[in-house]
């Protein structure tokens, strides 16, 4: 989630020495800086649902599972905090963001789901090295994957499905990325469960 700071433009390089000493964490725009509001339970529940999988996954591969705390630098005036990203072989020389992402999943709120659908997927897409995009709704059991080996066509995964991260060579039953999450859908979707036991 993210509110317009300052329509002051500001530097790369102020930018990120004032995100070394920031208590807010802030996305860049070509020189206009935004500030990051907190998230929902869900949405936490979501990300760590996640990169539980892909670090358990990954756990011998020379690749690296971060979340929202880690920077990716997009463009020479882009800089954002993905909600869970994966490098493997970064060399990028940098302690608090990374370019080289094969993987970036964005949880959607409100506040972000046009952004995360419209500026971030374009700018994303930008990434030579990335292989997906992932969006992931938190009100609703949806996730929708876009694959550069599919022109970044989207599959749409639902409750019963298992979605394919197929970068990672890893496939995660839907359900259990919404594990105890609060929606609408998971409540009925774990009072199904109980009838059928």
């Amino acid at each position: 989630m993210s509110a317009v700071l300052k329509e002051n433009r500001v530097s790369v390089e102020d930018y990120l020495a004032g995100e070394l000493i920031s208590e807010t964490k802030h996305e860049y725009e070509d020189g206009i800086v935004y500030a990051m509001s907190g998230t929902s339970r869900n949405h936490e529940k979501i990300i760590f649902n996640l990169a539980r999988k892909l670090g358990n996954h990954l756990e011998n591969a020379p690749c690296d599972v971060y979340t929202s705390n880690i920077k990716v630098h997009v463009s020479k005036t882009k800089f954002y905090y993905p909600d869970v990203m994966v490098v493997c072989g970064d060399d990028t020389d940098n302690e608090y963001y990374t370019e080289k992402p094969v993987l970036i999943v964005e949880v959607l709120s409100k506040s972000t789901r046009r952004k995360d659908h419209t500026t971030k997927r374009f700018a994303y897409r930008q990434i030579e090295t990335l292989q997906e995009y992932v969006l992931i709704e938190q009100d609703t059991v949806h996730i929708e994957v876009s694959r550069r080996s599919a022109s970044w066509d989207s599959a749409h995964y639902f409750l019963g499905d298992a979605v394919l991260f197929e970068s990672l060579d890893l496939t995660v039953p839907v359900e259990e990325i919404y594990r105890r999450v609060d929606n609408e859908e998971m409540r009925e979707f774990l009072q199904a469960v109980e009838k059928q036991a």
